[in-house]
């Protein structure tokens, strides 16, 4: 062990190896892995070691892909055998959602490009599966590239690669201390000696949260004992030809696979049981936990009953372990805000599906500064300080747990961690009926409707889609007030705060009293952050964008630099409302002195006035397409500005409205949105985005690649508006567009357009089938249903309700 490293990576199980690797890979060699026991004593030697490619999130199952393309590569580089058994995987359903569900399914995989998957009937699951009992079964869902290998192999085939490569190992040497010295580096302190680090991460598995707790850092992860048992030998299965597939039966709470000549069957309960929230002991290591049968009862009668040759089995060993989990199952990845050169890469549930792309993704960031794929659904900066709440952390982790294979609606609201935060106006809001949904912790109104109604779960459009049509077609027509405490907002002041924003920002910055809106770029020219820039004309100026993405925006604003500039998060500090509709502005004007008529306070404008008592900034805009008002003002004062507009607008029709009706709204303007029409994977002049852009500027983050795209026209796929022929349900997002029987594109976001009275959708598709009139298919919900291109905004295309 020498006395310096460009980066020590702690913790030796399948993460921490599979990021050695790759950083070796990527000709960062001068690495060292530290294990305080050996390798794989964590929760690596007892995973069950399965690997499959499908995932909910289209980018972490291309990187489950990714590992299990590489796992012949890396046992020929290591010459460890890995065990690998690839038996393919079927998941089946047992009543009539799930089913649904199934389908729908399967037609976002093949929006994914995931080819292995296919839909099977109860005929070939008992073929390929004798043992099971198939009462009940509706069908299922098969994958070629499901299967299983040795877990201890592949942790010690990634690391001896990584030898292989230069990168070292050492085991028995625990860190204990983390010291960050001033130039941003580390001194990582073990049981052999002090090391210096350029850059420290932090793979610790079950002992995550402590090492995160050296850097002063709460992780939100906690580990859950999680059972499965493994059979003696049974006949039935000894006199098999061939390997049983992996089995999910998603309404048995169960998974079963062959394991030689006998079974393995894991449980998710309902009944989960925490361990040790602060991270395992450190004298854990090939430890098991004392199994408990009967909390798994239910699940452990369910499995019986399907599968009847266990009734008959001895039971060779349990395996009780504990596996660390997330608020919302997916990993952390990535480098930590405020803590230079520290990255993570922990809370990884499926280790063996996705070891490898994790690998992948956090060497890329590191020594190129970007993952070459959009990996948000694992990057730690979707969470904020809130999600640090030990509370927190165990109501979610152990709902995540509990619904690991309970069937969870679109418009369902789960009630874990709930209400955390919520908007001064939530007690006056609940009474006028709202019902919410859940922003990064925020309550925020989905829609209004009476005390006694309760929304029914369904794929399909549920009873809330007539009160959410009359919200649109009121705001439409009259006006409608939304409570938009769930925007972020950041302050932006002082001598160089213009100069910062005309470098990060690759539009034109807005002159005094104005707002813009304002993408931003990476330097690749991928699309980085869609949002508004208002320049209040007093030398501060705001940013304004996604509540969700605030971690995440504030780390990547920071990396810039912020001399001369004071930049500032004032979501939870400053609120609001959004007033629009045709009568928007003859509300608002009877609460102050003030000119708010179009010479006033113009589209785009945006200014400070008086509405009653309040004092607060008004931005002219709506994402709805209707002439709108984006009111900002203190928390403190959210509920009487609230109070004065209602009063004010009693007698003008103004009633309150939630963002199910936005977002319905929004889809008839063809008005994208950040995590559907743009995300950091996609480009400007694919997004249509690049019409905001000033290429004009010398210089901006991002300009190069941005410029390039646009000179060559290199862009492959255009965004598209979809008129959709749909029956009783709407497309929501990834559903496969086709033509002609192949697969051209596929949708970004969908709903009911209540003011044309269609079903619409935002798409990608390839270039040459964006003219308007293209006649196209698409799936709902698992069924062909046509579609075809139309015009962009089909309401109100020339924009004159929102400019009036």
């Amino acid at each position: 062990m020498k006395a310096h490293y460009k980066v020590v990576v702690i913790g030796g199980g399948v993460v921490g190896t599979a990021i050695l690797y790759h950083l070796a890979r990527l000709g960062w060699t001068d690495t060292l892995l530290v294990e305080r026991n050996v390798l794989t004593s964590g929760s690596s030697w007892h995973a069950a070691g399965d690997f499959h490619r499908s995932n909910a999130n289209a980018n972490v199952a291309g990187l489950q892909a990714y590992t299990i393309d590489l796992l012949d590569e890396v046992e020929a580089e290591s010459g460890v055998t890995l065990g690998k058994h690839a038996t393919g995987g079927i998941s089946y359903a047992c009543n009539p959602d799930r089913w649904d569900a199934l389908q729908a399914g399967f037609r976002v995989y093949q929006s994914m490009g995931i080819d292995d998957v296919r839909l099977i009937g109860v005929e070939e699951i008992v073929a390929r599966c004798p043992i099971v009992k198939p009462d009940g079964i509706i069908g299922g869902m098969y994958s070629e590239r499901t299967g299983n290998l040795d877990p201890s192999a592949m942790v010690h085939a990634y690391a001896k690669a990584a030898r292989k490569r230069g990168a070292a190992v050492v085991e028995k040497n625990r860190v204990t201390e983390l010291n960050q010295k001033p130039d941003g580096s580390w001194n990582v302190v073990t049981e052999q000696g002090t090391i210096s680090a350029e850059h420290v991460i932090n793979a610790a598995g079950l002992w995550a949260k402590q090492v995160g707790r050296m850097a002063g850092l709460e992780l939100p992860v906690a580990p859950l004992e999680h059972m499965y048992l493994v059979t003696e030998t049974i006949p039935e299965i000894a006199e098999l030809k061939t390997e049983l597939p992996t089995i999910v039966d998603l309404d048995g709470f169960s998974y079963l696979r062959q394991e030689q000549k006998g079974l393995l069957l894991g449980i998710y309960e309902v009944n989960h049981k925490h361990w040790n929230m602060d991270g395992a002991p450190w004298d854990y290591g090939f430890d098991l936990i004392q199994e408990d049968p009967e909390r798994i009862e239910h699940e452990l009668t369910l499995s019986y009953e399907r599968y009847p040759v266990l009734q008959t089995a001895g039971i060779r060993r349990w395996v009780n372990g504990a596996f660390t989990f997330t608020p919302d199952g997916n990993p952390l990845v990535g480098p930590v805000r405020g803590l230079r050169n520290y990255w993570v890469a922990c809370g990884v549930m499926a280790g063996f599906s996705q070891g490898g792309g994790i690998g992948k993704s956090l060497a890329e960031w590191m020594v190129h500064g970007e993952p070459e794929d959009d990996i948000f659904g694992m990057d730690i900066a979707r969470y904020g300080s809130h999600a640090s709440n030990r509370q927190y952390i165990r109501e979610m982790t152990g709902q995540f747990y509990s619904r690991r294979f309970v069937m969870t609606y679109p418009n369902q609201q789960l009630p874990a961690g709930r209400p955390l935060k919520v908007a001064p106006s939530y007690d006056t809001m609940t009474e006028a009926g709202a019902r919410w949904g859940n922003n990064w912790g925020l309550e925020v109104p989905l829609y209004f409707a009476p005390a006694d109604y309760e929304e029914n779960h369904t794929l399909r459009r549920s009873t809330a889609f007539d009160i959410i049509g009359k919200e649109v077609l009121h705001a439409r027509t009259h006006a409608g007030l939304l409570d938009i405490s769930g925007y972020a907002r950041y302050g932006v002041k002082g001598p160089n705060a213009e100069r910062w924003l005309d470098r990060v920002f690759a539009c034109k910055i807005p002159k005094s009293g104005r707002s813009v809106l304002a993408p931003m770029l990476a330097p690749n020219g991928r699309l980085k952050g869609d949002l508004t820039i208002f320049n209040w004309g007093d030398g501060t100026w705001w940013i304004m964008g996604s509540y969700y993405l605030r971690e995440w925006h504030m780390r990547w604003w920071e990396q810039f630099g912020c001399d001369g500039i004071t930049l500032t998060d004032i979501s939870d500090a400053w609120v609001g409302f959004s007033l629009l509709g045709p009568a928007s502005r003859e509300v608002l004007q009877t609460t102050t002195q003030d000119d708010v008529s179009n010479t006033g306070l113009s589209f785009l404008g945006c200014k400070t006035i008086d509405i009653g008592l309040v004092t607060a900034r008004v931005g002219r805009m709506s994402v709805t397409g209707e002439m709108g008002f984006e009111i900002n003002v203190p928390a403190a004062s959210h509920r009487t500005v609230r109070e004065t507009l209602l009063a004010a607008g009693g007698g003008l029709g103004l009633k309150e409205i939630g963002f199910a009706a936005l977002n319905a709204m929004r889809l008839e303007k063809s008005f994208g949105i950040w995590n559907r029409e743009f995300t950091q994977g996609y480009t400007p002049q694919e997004t249509l985005f690049d019409r905001f852009i000033d290429f004009s500027k010398p210089d901006f983050v991002g300009r190069q690649a941005a410029l390039a795209e646009k000179e060559t026209r290199s862009a492959k796929r255009r965004l598209v508006t979809l008129e959709v022929d749909a029956t009783d349900a709407d497309a929501s997002g990834y559903e496969p567009i086709w033509k002609d029987g192949t697969l051209i594109g596929y949708v970004t976001s969908g709903g009911y357009g209540h003011t044309i009275g269609k079903s619409i959708a935002l798409a990608f598709v390839d270039r040459q089938f964006a003219l308007p009139g293209t006649e196209l298919a698409t799936h709902i919900v698992g069924v062909e249903r046509p579609c075809r291109v139309i015009p962009d905004s089909p309401y109100d295309p020339s924009g004159k309700a929102m400019r009036s």
